[in-house]
């Protein structure tokens, strides 16, 4: 390993091929017989510094279409935090599952789940039938995984019954020194970028877009309103900054000043926090209030010289989506994923089909999207939103973070890189960025 990473720092990268792909590494994992240590415990008091470890684990076999990336960076994700709490359910039936479709999948069933579904590293090895991709190409990967085998994957890859979110519905994911991934989830490095830089957008920045911006999701255009919930935050932040490129006006609502100056750092003049207004949805955990919902709409179109949002950008999930229904204007959308806040969501109907409204399901993106996210990162139109990095060994420290929302944008961890700042290849395209890309950094 050692090597290899010497290689990768003196920027030899035509070398790496040349090396052994060594027989072990090292892993943030879960362990299959723990999956019970918090039972009875609430969810915000589960704590991931328990139930995630670093292991050494065994390299796993290569098989076609595949390959084996030396990981310098990954980053946190909100599927890291519910892989190591073990909600809604453990992920070890994912792996269970996987492994019953093949002989080869059987290798992702273990009694160990490798997680993590961002990374930016090298190609170290690459399995039959690959011919995009070699040994020392510097790549970010997305989380799509899927067996293309079925006819309803040929129009949209999310569409096919055996599409998966690797490093979480899958195993060897990528908070570790190694991983495995299928080839066609790899895309080039952005070369103004660190390694922890170009590893944290991947997810998110692809969710984001796809629930957007892409026909598959709201269809954003030039002139729409967009509510944003979370505008700072990893999803957030992204949909932020596409409605601001995009001629779209966002309405940024967020939990704190600081996350405020956050959002007007990145353009936003529209912001509603939620907590200094005061707004509470639930009268208790089973009733909502309406007229909370009222008094929050009320203040949308104050903002907006009396507009409703034309597309309403919705991850929080049950404890906002009643109000997100509510004051989506009429033939308006709501886009969702995630249901960060829970999964159950209520509404009143009368809202939506009477205003002839729509929801929208929403979940990552199919390849296409991913790398036309991927190419906006790299053309300097969106900008990471790194605000810490943590090295591998501290992993449960830093998705303890996002499950306590004790962070901004996205939290790095570094995993072969031993420090950051790191993998810069084109310091002239980064100079003209660089406050742009800093702009999370220690908040």
């Amino acid at each position: 390993m050692q090597e290899i990473l010497d290689a990768i720092l003196a920027e030899r990268f035509d070398a790496v091929g040349g090396l052994p792909v060594p027989d072990h590494y090292q892993a943030m994992t879960v362990h299959a017989d723990e999956t019970e240590m918090f039972d009875g415990i609430a969810t915000r008091d589960k704590d991931p510094r328990k139930s995630l470890h670093l292991d050494t684990v065994p390299t796993p076999e290569l098989g076609p279409g595949e390959a084996i990336v030396a990981v310098m960076a990954s980053a946190i994700n909100y599927n890291t935090v519910w892989t190591s709490i073990f909600e809604p359910v453990s992920t070890f039936g994912f792996l269970k599952r996987y492994g019953r479709e093949s002989e080869l999948a059987k290798r992702h069933d273990l009694p160990y789940h490798i997680v993590g579904s961002d990374l930016a590293g090298v190609v170290l090895q690459t399995g039959p039938g690959v011919n995009a991709w070699k040994p020392g190409d510097r790549v970010v990967a997305h989380c799509l995984s899927v067996e293309l085998e079925s006819p309803d994957g040929h129009g949209d890859t999310m569409m096919d019954p055996q599409q998966r979110i690797w490093g979480f519905e899958t195993n060897f994911g990528g908070l570790a020194q190694l991983a495995l991934v299928k080839s066609n989830q790899l895309m080039p490095k952005p070369e103004h970028l660190t390694w922890e830089e170009a590893a944290s957008p991947g997810l998110v920045n692809s969710t984001a877009y796809r629930q957007l911006v892409s026909r598959n999701g709201a269809d954003m255009k030039q002139g729409d309103t967009v509510l944003i919930w979370g505008a700072s935050g990893g999803l957030g932040s992204y949909a932020t900054q596409f409605a601001l490129n995009g001629g779209a006006t966002p309405i940024c609502v967020v939990s704190s000043q600081e996350k405020a100056d956050i959002c007007r750092a990145m353009g936003a003049e529209l912001i509603i926090d939620r907590n200094a207004e005061g707004y509470k949805f639930w009268k208790d955990p089973q009733t909502q209030d309406p007229k909370e919902w009222k008094r929050f709409g009320a203040r949308i179109r104050e903002l907006t010289g009396g507009d409703d949002p034309d597309i309403v950008f919705e991850h929080p999930g049950r404890e906002t989506f009643g109000a997100s229904v509510y004051c989506a204007r009429k033939g308006g959308t709501i886009v969702t994923c995630a249901s960060t806040s829970g999964y159950m969501h209520e509404y009143d109907n009368r809202y939506l089909w009477m205003n002839l409204k729509r929801i929208v399901g929403s979940h990552f993106a199919n390849y296409r999207e991913a790398w036309e996210a991927n190419r906006l990162i790299d053309k300097g139109l969106v900008h990471p939103t790194v605000s810490k990095v943590y090295p591998l060994a501290d992993t449960g420290q830093a998705a303890y973070d996002v499950h306590q929302n004790a962070h901004q944008g996205k939290v790095g961890v570094l995993a072969l890189a031993p420090e950051e700042g790191l993998g810069v290849t084109n310091p002239e395209k980064r100079a003209k960025h660089l406050d742009a890309i800093n702009r999370f950094r220690g908040v």
